[in-house]
């Protein structure tokens, strides 16, 4: 049974400018494939090889498969059933489906608007496909599809979605397939080398209110780190990989097994081969920093926080349980340590003004990261923040759901005053970077790394691609007002979708309401009780400890 995997041609001007990025998922779905024994399976790039359309449905012809496979983010959602719309045309006998993380919370919105999508995985795809390639080679597709747990598809007018599969639980059971990929097509601009993006845990324990990454990993689970480092011993020594970037949430949560992957890093003298980069929390820097320079010397050289925002108004809405104060010590322990630390700021919500723009400006510049970067706030259709902000969402064109382009409108504020201003921003912080901090701070590996990061931006820059600014029409400030984002206004919320959606926050209000019950009934029967009973010596029941005030739950657990 031959299989064919399609990585969707979609770019935003976005993370992308740092370099191509290996499809990940690519390997760890083909690995699990394999194991199970499926042996014909293939792989189109199309979004690192920049194919059009035309030369993806040639390719779909000529390979012929029994299955295309393909998966989607949320802004390259209309590029994948696009690529599945070619395969019914090109490929008529072959089973169309999509997996990721929009297709996972969307499947309604999916399956209304692209209908001859056969079939879309739901969640973590390694069992949940094995279980459906298996159904398809043993003759059981579809006969036995509402059977399978994890899936979604249309029955004639009916959208069904079959009972969640759990999680995989065991993450030390999985083993990608690299080999399927081209690796000397994967190169991360700043230091001219190989990259790799390999996977050591899943799931986050926080609900950062834009993140929809905790609802699609739920629970949390990590690999064992000796099991990640052979995969990365690998990468090294067969694909000749020179960064990687783990692809976790937060690889820093379970401290232990994260001390135990560094160490494991040193003893096989990998530091000197291979330097690497994580994405995590300011409250885990400040917790770790008597281990920062230890991590240092396991080849850490790049550390991104998610700050997130410089107003404090911000980061309570974000519900991102970290202070303001906190940012700032964050990024001068990563500095002492010697690791380029990068600040990442959301903008855009509807309270954003001029003076909000500047602040995260005048902020990023008294914190000093190496790197600052602005992301417009995309409010994802399955996250909780969109559920509190949708009214004000006018734009339906999920294409442009990219981090880089003003979804939102500010009260105060047009769309095109808003990218400029974080425009402004840029400038204002990579120029005093570049004349004054990059070429004459430090030495060695620091200086160079700084300086290729400012390569990827000048590159990008003088492409017009950052951001996407040459296709929205962005020139500098005197364009602001004539900006063209290019929003397909006939996109809509299919209606499926939107009963599901309005079906939730009824569940979920009455569920707080339960809750809110019980509360009041609690605190009413306690203060019955208190009024009704007095210590021996005739004084009223103090709380604990003998204050005023009941202790909170974490001081309880600290107990």
């Amino acid at each position: 049974m031959r299989i064919v995997f399609v990585h969707p041609n979609y770019r935003s001007g976005g993370a992308e400018i740092a370099g191509t990025w290996p499809p990940a998922w690519v390997a760890y779905l083909a690995g699990s494939l394999r194991r199970a024994g499926f042996d014909d399976i293939h792989f189109i790039d199309a979004m690192t090889d920049n194919l059009p359309d035309a030369e993806v449905a040639n390719r779909l012809a000529a390979l012929n498969p029994d299955v295309v496979g393909t998966t989607a983010i949320t802004p390259s959602i209309y590029k994948a059933e696009a690529v599945l719309e070619m395969a019914r045309d090109r490929c008529p006998n072959a089973l169309r489906m999509l997996g990721g993380v929009h297709a996972t919370f969307m499947y309604k919105q999916v399956l209304s608007e692209a209908p001859w999508i056969d079939v879309i995985v739901r969640g973590e795809g390694e069992e949940i496909l094995t279980e459906l390639m298996l159904a398809v080679r043993d003759g059981r597709w579809p006969a036995d599809r509402r059977s399978i747990k994890g899936l979604a598809f249309l029955d004639g007018d009916e959208i069904v979605a079959t009972q969640a599969a759990s999680t995989v639980k065991d993450l030390d059971g999985i083993d990608p397939d690299w080999e399927i990929l081209e690796w000397d097509k994967y190169q991360y601009i700043p230091l001219g080398t190989r990259v790799a993006i390999p996977n050591m845990a899943r799931g986050c324990p926080f609900t950062c209110s834009f993140c929809s990454q905790w609802k699609f990993w739920r629970d949390y689970r990590v690999r064992d780190p000796k099991k990640v480092v052979d995969e990365i011993e690998k990468l090294v020594n067969d694909h000749k990989v020179g960064f990687f970037i783990l692809a976790d949430e937060e690889p820093t949560i379970n401290r232990k097994k994260f001390i135990e992957f560094c160490e494991e890093l040193i003893a096989r003298g990998l530091p000197d081969k291979v330097k690497w980069g994580i994405n995590t929390r300011v409250t885990d820097i400040y917790r770790d920093r008597e281990l920062l320079k230890f991590y240092r010397k396991a080849g850490l050289v790049h550390v991104s926080l998610g700050t997130e925002a410089a107003a404090q108004m911000k980061l309570d809405q974000f519900n991102k349980e970290t202070r303001v104060e906190e940012n700032k010590t964050a990024i001068r322990l990563l500095r002492e340590a010697d690791i380029l630390v990068e600040a990442q700021f959301i903008v855009g919500l509807d309270n954003e003004t001029k003076e909000t723009l500047d602040e995260t400006y005048r902020m990023a510049w008294d914190w000093q990261p190496d790197l600052a970067n602005w992301a417009m706030y995309t409010p994802w259709p399955f996250t909780p923040l969109f559920q509190e902000l949708k009214d004000k969402v006018e734009v339906f064109d999920f294409s442009r759901y990219n981090f880089v382009t003003p979804i939102m409108k500010p009260k105060a504020m047009e769309r095109g005053e808003l990218l400029d201003g974080v425009m402004n921003n840029y400038r204002r912080f990579y120029m005093r970077k570049a004349l004054f901090h990059y070429p004459w701070r430090g030495t060695g590996f620091r200086r160079r790394y700084l300086l290729g990061c400012l390569k990827a931006f000048m590159k990008a820059g003088f492409a017009r691609t950052f951001y996407d600014l040459g296709k929205v029409g962005y020139t500098g400030p005197q364009s602001k007002n004539r900006l063209d984002f290019h929003f397909d206004e006939t996109r809509t919320i299919a209606e499926a979708q939107m009963e599901d959606w309005e079906a939730s926050a009824d569940k979920a209000a009455r569920a707080a309401e339960r809750r809110e019950a019980l509360r009041a009934q609690g605190k009413a029967r306690a203060a019955e009780r208190t009024a009704n009973f007095r210590m021996p010596n005739g004084a009223e029941i103090k709380a604990c400890g003998g204050g005023d005030q009941q202790m909170t739950e974490a001081e309880q657990e600290a107990v």
